[in-house]
């Protein structure tokens, strides 16, 4: 018997085994072709890493101690010829310390734990050696990072994933069954591929979570808790924006526009 038929998915993990070879392909053969690192985060069993080394050299983070042994006995080889470099540590803590997952140009390619997926994404968005970003993630949140204005799902995340990239969509789906436990949810694999002048302003990120606080009510109410009133008023109609507008009803590209002049707004008060 293998030892992967003795080891559980950690519920506090996050951990649900993707088992279905045709999906693992399917995710091998979306890859960019280029000269990138490869970072995995969250390796589980290895059955995606499996196929990872053998393109590339990779990088994968794994918080669980009871598979980091599975994985330096299945990865001996590869760990010994520098193919494979696995690090045991939670991956936030290693952004938080490090700044970036590699020392040089890399592409995340990852089945994500659905708890801190949305999280990873947006570190990764920051992390200015992370080029593509090919993950495996709850539909509904693929679909929120990939939502176009007007769609019931736009929200600040769409718009972050428009501004960082030069492209964004959903691969292909995935059923419940292709994993080991199967989650109660279907995933989605979800394509960035980001735009490597494109640098995110905190404060705007900040920004846009005011907007869409409460996502169904009007944007300018949701916008006075904390800009002046007189001030939006004046950037309102600068824009040529109707006051009923609603979060969801503007374009990335206005949201940029209206925050350089909170901002240029701001700093003349």
């Amino acid at each position: 018997m293998k030892n992967n038929n003795i080891i559980k998915a950690k519920k506090k993990f996050g951990q649900n085994f993707l088992k279905d070879a045709s999906v693992l392909d399917k995710i091998i053969q979306s890859m960019p072709h280029n000269n990138n690192h490869i970072v995995e985060i969250g390796p589980g069993l290895g059955d995606l890493t499996q196929k990872l080394v053998k393109y590339k050299d990779t990088t994968a983070y794994e918080v669980d101690t009871d598979l980091i042994s599975i994985l330096k006995s299945k990865f001996a080889i590869e760990i010994h010829n520098k193919r494979f470099e696995l690090i045991h540590t939670d991956v936030l803590e290693a952004w938080d310390n490090k700044g970036s997952l590699h020392s040089q140009k890399y592409d995340l390619i990852a089945n994500l734990p659905y708890y801190i997926a949305t999280n990873i994404i947006l570190r990764a968005f920051e992390d200015k050696n992370c080029e593509n970003i090919i993950v495996m993630i709850q539909k509904e949140v693929a679909q929120k990072f990939t939502a176009k204005v007007n769609d019931k799902e736009y929200s600040s995340l769409s718009i972050i994933t428009e501004l960082i990239s030069k492209e964004s969509r959903i691969l292909f789906d995935v059923p419940p069954e292709s994993f080991d436990p199967p989650p109660k949810v279907i995933s989605s694999i979800l394509y960035v591929s980001k735009n490597m002048d494109v640098e995110l302003d905190k404060n705007f990120l900040k920004f846009l979570k005011a907007c869409f606080i409460q996502p169904r009510k009007k944007l300018f109410k949701n916008l006075t808790s904390t800009i002046d009133k007189e001030l939006l008023s004046n950037i309102y109609s600068e824009l040529n924006l109707k006051e009923t507008l609603r979060p969801h009803e503007v374009s990335a590209s206005l949201y940029s526009q209206m925050y350089t002049k909170v901002v240029n707004g701001k700093q003349r008060d």
